[in-house]
């Protein structure tokens, strides 16, 4: 049941990220299907394996500590949750790095780096976002000035 939860979630987080990267001008993809409703289902996924997993880890797991953490995610559902909120949470805030460009005329082919960035390492990606964002609204204004 884990694999298949896991390819599931896989393989819808993959629609969202294909949509933003190659339909960012197109409403639906970008503002409900890869910003809300694929980040809902995964999200209702983990709420169910978190609702169904509550006290099924090891005494010695909890918050406090790198070693309890890390004895929290040695329970395949727990690592399994963790996953799927990376899934949901990285998506969204992909979906956002699109809306936010088109808000701000940052050109996308400037942004799909930043989308795989944030496919693979998060909060890395939405700090590349961030940068270029800042960069191209930078040159854009001493381009603006300069005519």
């Amino acid at each position: 049941m884990a694999e298949t939860i896991f390819s599931v979630c896989g393989a819808l987080a993959m629609v969202g990220w294909a949509g933003l990267v190659l339909l960012p001008h197109v409403a639906i993809v970008r503002d409900t299907i890869a910003r809300l409703v694929i980040p809902c289902l995964i999200a209702v996924v983990y709420a169910y394996l978190m609702i169904n997993n509550i006290g099924n880890g090891p005494a010695d797991g909890g918050f406090g500590s790198l070693a309890e953490v890390k004895a929290l995610f040695s329970v395949d559902e727990a690592l399994l949750a963790g996953w799927i909120h990376y899934l949901a949470f990285d998506l969204f805030v992909g979906a956002w790095e699109v809306r936010d460009a088109r808000d701000k005329g940052v050109p996308h082919l400037l942004v799909i780096p930043c989308l795989l960035a944030t496919l693979m390492a998060g909060p890395a990606g939405l700090l590349l976002y961030i940068a270029i964002r800042s960069g191209y609204q930078a040159f854009s204004q001493r381009g603006a000035e300069t005519v």
